[in-house]
């Protein structure tokens, strides 16, 4: 363990958490264990958005492009949103979905960002990328900077304010999205306004407290991190020469990074090093906007969207999109 400290109990979950937990467990497990994945891809395929439900009556269209992806390697398949009848340029959040580097595809757990389309009238791109094991690092890494480059340079025909650009990201989406952040900062652009992760991913020793307080609770245990980190990594995991490319809170400097939204739960594994990485965003004189979710488990506002906390954490990362995004 990082930390010498005694573990205390786990904090509770929000009582309206709890109560939907029971029935989300026999869906989601804590504890994904690598023999589980084809079966939980088999559930994350299953649940992905219909193009019915992209056009949201009528409210959004929608197109796929299939850009290059990088040397030697497959296209990547963007899902480009934007309200319908809207011809202006407008601001944009490039999104990389969630499930622990072995799970998902760009149509996974994105309603929220559906509603970013209609509420606040920005372009929603979604970007697929290559899952681990079968694809290691930096796989991932490299799909998610090749669709965010070939966005950065197609804003014109994608009606995109280049000026207005967000990547954002959740659980396993958010840590590819601040390696990305990273990465586009030492290699010189594009310019990003911002970046909003949403439970992020972000070390691969998993060894917090907040991790040992979790094991076997809620979703995405230390069990599953070890799983999605492994398939990433390999033998490398958690030992001393993992880039801060593939596990974010690696890095050293976390200086000149456009402004940050991240947020977490109180009752989930990657509390701990997500409150770390904010610190040390202000450490490094960088802009960081944290929220911890009393209660809340991992990816809780994806899970139960109508639960109270759900809805107070997606009115808050409004709150700031429209703030960074002048809306």
């Amino acid at each position: 363990m990082a930390d010498a400290a005694p573990i205390g109990p786990p904090p509770p979950f929000d009582p309206e958490l709890d109560a939907a937990l029971a029935s989300l467990i026999q869906v989601v497990p804590p504890s994904i264990r690598p023999d589980m994945i084809p079966a939980m891809r088999a559930f994350m395929l299953s649940s992905g958005v219909s193009d019915d439900e992209l056009r949201r009556g009528g409210a959004i269209e929608f197109k796929e492009y299939r850009i290059p992806g990088p040397a030697g390697a497959p296209d990547v398949s963007l899902l480009v949103c934007r309200p319908a009848g809207e011809s202006r340029p407008l601001p944009a959040v490039y999104f990389t979905h969630g499930g622990g580097m072995i799970l998902g595809n760009n149509r996974n757990l994105i309603g929220e960002m559906l509603d970013w389309v209609e509420e606040l009238g920005v372009v929603l791109v979604s970007v697929e990328y290559r899952l681990a094991p079968e694809f290691p690092y930096p796989a991932a890494l490299e799909d998610v900077h090749a669709g965010l480059r070939w966005t950065a340079g197609h804003t014109g025909e994608l009606g995109i304010d280049a000026d207005r650009l967000v990547v954002a990201g959740a659980s396993a989406g958010g840590g590819l999205t601040a390696a990305v952040a990273l990465l586009v900062r030492d290699s010189g652009g594009p310019p990003l306004a911002g970046q909003l992760l949403a439970c992020p991913m972000l070390d691969d020793r998993n060894d917090t407290l907040s991790g040992y307080q979790m094991a076997g609770r809620g979703a995405w245990d230390r069990t599953s991190n070890e799983t999605g980190w492994t398939a990433l990594l390999g033998e490398r995991r958690g030992g001393p020469d993992v880039p801060a490319y593939a596990a974010p809170a690696r890095a050293t400097d976390l200086s000149r990074l456009p402004p940050l939204f991240i947020d977490v739960g109180s009752a989930e594994t990657f509390r701990d090093e997500v409150v770390g990485y904010a610190d040390r965003v202000w450490q490094a004189g960088g802009e960081a906007e944290l929220h911890v979710w009393p209660g809340g488990f991992h990816g809780f506002d994806a899970l139960v969207p109508e639960a109270v906390l759900s809805r107070e954490a997606r009115a808050a990362r409004v709150r700031w999109l429209r703030r960074i995004l002048h809306l």
